[in-house]
């Protein structure tokens, strides 16, 4: 058993753990994941880690409830404890020999950019962030962003922080006014690693993105996870996550992202209802 250490709401549907998990923590690097399952019953699911505290034994996830298990796991509070806690797997970021990099984040994914601008703060990389949301009240980690940041840019699609755009907008400004970078990486919705990719190809900037695809055993058995590269089939859990944002299928994956969406929505109504007490039809 896995203990919750610490629980902290970040937004109305997002929230942040600290797990007790030192064998992993010993190993974790920036860019891995790892599944975990709540209880017996529970499905495998996969969480990018977000932080680790070697010291402490500890590694931070973060998450959005959109699903049943999310949601289970999202009731649980301190003291308690997860089934099954595995890790670390899939590749790490290569983040030696980077002088700068922009780091990209959108949405949930600012929860998996945060440690890749983190490391590449502590190697003395000049690190620009840019971090967006829908809107202000969906905002998190501003402040953890910025202090591994030379300079951190927030936006949000409708304007409510001071800041109308996409990240696109933004890195485009940074591009035409000169900045140039060893690599940008960008880790979000697939449309907005799509665009990102499509832009830093204008500039024959290396750009990596992060892809997390359905994935069940994470030892590269299942398939599920299979994404296209290059015109070659790879497996997210052990050739990934990190792959070259301009080899990547994005339109493949987002079709393949929409396969089991009736049935994700069945599972969660039925778990609703036994929640609620009530008989699902």
């Amino acid at each position: 058993m896995f203990q919750i250490v610490r629980k902290e709401i970040l937004n109305p549907s997002i929230k942040l753990m600290e797990i007790e998990a030192p064998y992993v923590a010993r190993k974790a690097e920036p860019g891995q994941f790892i599944i975990l399952r709540v209880d017996e019953d529970g499905e495998r699911i996969p969480l990018t880690i977000a932080d680790f505290d070697r010291d402490k034994g500890t590694v931070t996830i973060i998450f959005q409830e959109v699903g049943k298990t999310t949601k289970l796991l999202g009731s649980l509070n301190e003291g308690e404890s997860i089934l099954d806690f595995v890790g670390p797997l899939g590749k790490p970021s290569h983040l030696d020999g980077v002088k700068s990099a922009a780091v990209i984040g959108g949405g949930l994914g600012t929860a998996i950019a945060y440690p890749q601008a983190k490391k590449l703060h502590s190697l003395g990389a000049r690190v620009d962030s840019v971090i967006g949301f829908r809107n202000k009240d969906l905002i998190i980690l501003e402040e953890e962003m910025s202090k591994v940041s030379n300079r951190l840019f927030v936006t949000t699609d409708d304007g409510s922080n001071g800041t109308k755009g996409f990240v696109t907008d933004i890195l485009k400004r940074l591009l035409e006014e000169g900045n140039r970078y060893d690599v940008v990486i960008a880790i979000g919705p697939l449309v907005m690693m799509k665009a990102v990719s499509n832009l830093t190809r204008e500039y024959g900037i290396k750009t990596i993105v992060s892809m997390n695809p359905v994935m069940i055993d994470g030892t590269g058995m299942c398939g599920g996870c299979r994404v296209t590269v290059g015109g070659n089939v790879k497996f997210a859990c052990v050739d990934g996550p990190d792959f070259d944002g301009h080899q990547v299928d994005f339109d493949e994956a987002m079709r393949r992202q929409l396969m089991y969406r009736n049935e994700e929505k069945i599972s969660l109504e039925e778990h609703e209802c036994r929640l609620r007490g009530e008989k699902y039809a």
